[in-house]
């Protein structure tokens, strides 16, 4: 993890403020506030802020039945009644603040969750620090034949060696012109180095930015359940691995609740409802008596064999 010394300054004077607050707060939460966790060889993640608490979901949820009612069941079943039947809003009401580290490629691909609020760092106005991400040997892994967005077996001998030299060798060398173009070097006082904002355009996705990234609560959920899950690219999955760690930290009740009827469960098509209930009765169906594909027979016989 590559944190600047002004960063690490920042850091540490954030963390020795306090601040009184009639607000809700989440002292497991409270305690990992502005941490730096390291991911992957230079990257981080850290929470910088965040609004709400389980009870936040359930004051949300409760307000639709009018003052005075009882409450209908405890805050643990009513989150998990909100969860199970997809009722989005009252996690709405709850948001998240990040200070994110990551490789500009696992960042083009972040960004496609076009639900949250994001400011990036601007290579137009800074220079870049000399960061580059080259993945561990055992992540070197060739193209699956079957999945045209996944991985295979792990790459070794001299093929993946030579891979990880012209991964550090390129991106080295892109740096280095990347200084030469803007002059960072100095060997001519007198010349004007390129402008930042075309001078950027050599350097290759694997270089690291930042940014913050301010997301509510149900729309984090959405983002977790796509790139935690185990089908995720893995240089996105650490990210989101983290981040549903902080899930944890920051919502306990609604952490459960995900776990048990999103993370931990499946979407099943009315054709794959027939089939298990054939089974249930002891009848004999295969892919081709079902109607599914064979792409869809073969994820459900995995779901159901797992």
């Amino acid at each position: 993890m590559s944190l600047s010394p002004e960063q690490q300054q920042e850091i540490e004077q954030l963390q020795q403020a306090s601040y009184a607050t009639r607000r809700a707060t989440v002292p497991a939460l409270e305690d990992v506030l502005y941490k730096a966790f390291p991911v992957l060889d230079h990257g981080f993640v850290r929470v910088v802020d965040y609004m709400g608490d389980d009870n936040a979901v359930v004051q949300a949820a409760r307000v639709s039945y009018g003052k005075g009612t009882k409450k209908i069941s405890e805050d643990q079943g009513l989150i998990n009644y909100l969860m199970r039947h997809r009722h989005s809003t009252p996690f709405e009401m709850c948001e998240i603040k990040f200070h994110i580290k990551l490789p500009m490629f696992v960042a083009r691909q972040w960004i496609r969750h076009r639900t949250a609020n994001v400011n990036e760092y601007s290579a137009r106005y800074s220079i870049l620090d000399k960061e580059f991400y080259i993945p561990a040997p055992e992540h070197l892994a060739a193209q699956s034949t079957n999945n045209r967005q996944g991985r295979a077996d792990v790459l070794t001998g001299d093929y993946a060696q030579k891979i990880l030299q012209l991964l550090k060798e390129d991106a080295t060398r892109s740096y280095d012109h990347y200084e030469y173009m803007l002059n960072l070097d100095n060997q001519d006082p007198d010349r004007s180095g390129l402008a930042r904002e075309l001078a950027r355009m050599n350097l290759p996705v694997n270089f690291y930015t930042q940014w913050y990234w301010k997301i509510d609560l149900h729309n984090l959920m959405h983002f977790l359940s796509l790139r935690a899950d185990s089908h995720a690219q893995y240089e996105i999955r650490v990210y989101a691995d983290i981040m549903l760690d902080i899930l944890r930290l920051w919502l306990p009740l609604t952490h459960q609740a995900f776990m048990d009827y999103r993370m931990g469960s499946t979407n099943l098509s009315a054709k794959a409802m027939q089939v298990i209930k054939a089974k249930l009765k002891g009848q004999e169906i295969d892919q081709t008596s079902s109607g599914m594909s064979p792409r869809e027979w073969r994820e459900l016989m995995e779901v159901l064999e797992d």
